[in-house]
């Protein structure tokens, strides 16, 4: 009976392990499920893109999520606890490339996290954004570094 027990414990330590990663690898792919809607800015005096969440992305905001990417430094080559992030490396960035601003966050951390060229794993909260076109489309709060680069 305690190896029944045993294996059913180890079966349910990588399911849950496999689950943790494919959540990781999949939110970029998730957060890309989004079009793009022209609409008139009083402020700006002229139309700019909006984005329309899908439903996959809504059900994502305002949840922890655990996101893989790469430090795009604000200011010089050091911890920073406002950054942007991204999915690809520095030299590919949002709009080199054929990629477009989903596939780039602002992250507000609890401490600051140490640039790397390497990619890293973020957890932090989601918002959000489809109001202020200065921002971002994607913000992560309260951010905390999860895996430095493997």
């Amino acid at each position: 009976m305690k190896k029944l027990a045993f294996l059913f414990s180890v079966i349910a330590f990588l399911l849950i392990n496999t689950n943790a990663t494919a959540q990781t690898e999949n939110v970029w792919k998730t957060l890309s499920k989004l079009t793009f809607k022209k609409q008139y800015d009083e402020m700006l005096g002229f139309k700019v893109d909006v984005p329309v969440f899908s439903d996959d992305v809504k059900k994502l905001s305002g949840k922890e999520v655990k996101v893989k990417g790469y430090v795009i430094p604000v200011e010089g080559y050091r911890s920073h606890k406002e950054f942007v992030f991204s999915a690809y490396p520095y030299s590919m960035c949002f709009f080199c490339g054929g990629a477009g601003p989903e596939t780039v966050m602002e992250v507000y951390a609890k401490e600051p996290i140490k640039y790397s060229p390497d990619p890293i794993v973020l957890k932090g909260k989601l918002e959000l954004n489809d109001a202020d076109v200065n921002r971002l489309i994607y913000t992560i709060r309260d951010a905390e570094l999860v895996r430095e680069s493997q």
